[in-house]
């Protein structure tokens, strides 16, 4: 195992109805002035965002807001949010949405405590953050993690780039959590989500560095309870309770609790598929898992005994008579059975895009470029490497 830090310093208010209590937390994180931020509309046609509207009046919290946060949220829409903040002294930024909109409102945190800085720069890695407003959330949408998680990404739409950075400062003070806000999502984005948080707990699972049982177990357990409940929600999407597992698996998958002890994960199937959400503007969870079959069968010899363990713990594959490739191999594809049962794609034609050879390229130069020059645990995976990962995920 490797030494590790672990920290999690966001509140949570998890069930029923605990919206409600948005006002209160936000003075008790110092807010006085709220830029509330949400989606593309279903914060407004729902009427959540008109009771959380009421809720701060009622608190006598002054609050102006910005919709319109499109999925892989754009860096214009930060920029807007930065002027519209900065010209109305906001101090908190409340997100009201899914991942896109807790990352969007991370980006416009990070921009208005530092306005003399460009925001982009920061997912450039030309310099770090060392100022934050806080953020508080009260979720939408399960899959991202966001909610908890140290990390923002965010898509610049002029030059179709897709960049992520990491900050202890990025982490939200509060995540409010309300199953019951989450079903009425469509059945695509529910079983998108779910593919994310599998993602997000496998990219710390799937190392050559080393791991803990303790973690192993955890993340094992999550992966299991993920899958079960994807197929509940999938005949049944207005399951409270499998919703609210799945709300919780998300949170925890992605704020570093499944990372603990290892050599800080893989990541290379995440970075693989900014590039695709970048140029086509896919759906990040269903590009995750158009690409991770290919990502398996490429690194699975250099790390054959996580996978032999995630097939007989996770997947549950019979291993009598088999060797060691023959289970690794089983567990991929039952994985990948699972995403095709919930309706997501397991290969680019699949997801519906074609990228030419020369797109391939810019993809693998750009990979390459934002990640120093290579990425993964699983194995490293070089310029060469990522060419050769996307044209066998065609």
């Amino acid at each position: 195992m490797h030494n590790f830090e672990y920290y999690t310093p966001t509140r949570i208010i998890f069930g029923r109805g605990a919206e409600k209590c948005v006002g209160d937390m936000i003075k008790r994180y110092g807010g006085k002035r709220v830029l509330i931020h949400y989606g593309m509309g279903s914060a407004v046609r729902s009427g959540l965002l008109a009771r959380v509207k009421h809720i701060l009046d009622e608190a006598g919290l002054f609050h102006v807001e910005l919709g319109g946060v499109v999925p892989n949220p754009h860096l214009d829409k930060v920029r807007t949010g930065f002027a519209q903040g900065t010209l109305n002294q906001v101090d908190f930024i409340l997100a009201v949405g899914g991942g896109s909109v807790i990352d969007s409102a991370k980006a416009i945190a990070f921009a208005i405590a530092e306005p003399k800085e460009d925001i982009w720069e920061l997912f450039e890695r030309k310099r770090n953050a060392k100022a934050s407003l806080p953020v508080g959330s009260i979720l939408t949408i399960s899959g991202a993690g966001s909610e908890m998680s140290r990390n923002v990404v965010i898509t610049n739409e002029q030059t179709k780039k897709t960049r992520g950075f990491g900050d202890a400062l990025a982490r939200p003070k509060f995540a409010i959590m309300n199953p019951e806000l989450t079903i009425t999502l469509p059945d695509y984005q529910t079983a998108a989500g779910c593919v994310d948080i599998i993602m997000h707990t496998m990219e710390r699972y799937f190392t050559s560095g080393g791991n803990m049982e303790i973690t192993d177990a955890i993340a094992e357990g999550l992966l299991r309870t993920v899958m079960r409940n994807a197929n509940i929600l999938r005949l049944n999407p207005k399951n409270y309770h499998a919703r609210a597992e799945i709300m919780w698996s998300s949170s925890l998958a992605h704020n570093g609790l499944t990372g603990c002890g290892n050599d800080g994960g893989d990541f290379a199937t995440h970075n693989l598929e900014y590039e695709l959400s970048g140029m086509f503007n896919v759906t990040h969870g269903a590009g995750l898992s158009a690409i991770w079959g290919s990502w398996a069968r490429y690194v699975y010899k250099s790390c054959t005994p996580r996978f032999v363990q995630f097939a007989t713990n996770v997947m549950e594959i019979a291993t009598t008579g088999l060797n060691d490739d023959e289970i690794a191999l089983r567990g991929i594809e039952s994985l990948e059975s699972f995403f095709r049962k919930i309706g997501m794609p397991t290969n680019l034609s699949e997801l519906g895009i074609n990228p030419t050879d020369e797109q391939i390229k810019e993809m693998a130069e750009s990979c390459e470029k934002a990640t120093g020059g290579s990425i993964g645990s699983a194995k490293r995976l070089y310029f060469d490497d990522m060419i050769n990962i996307y044209e066998m995920a065609r």
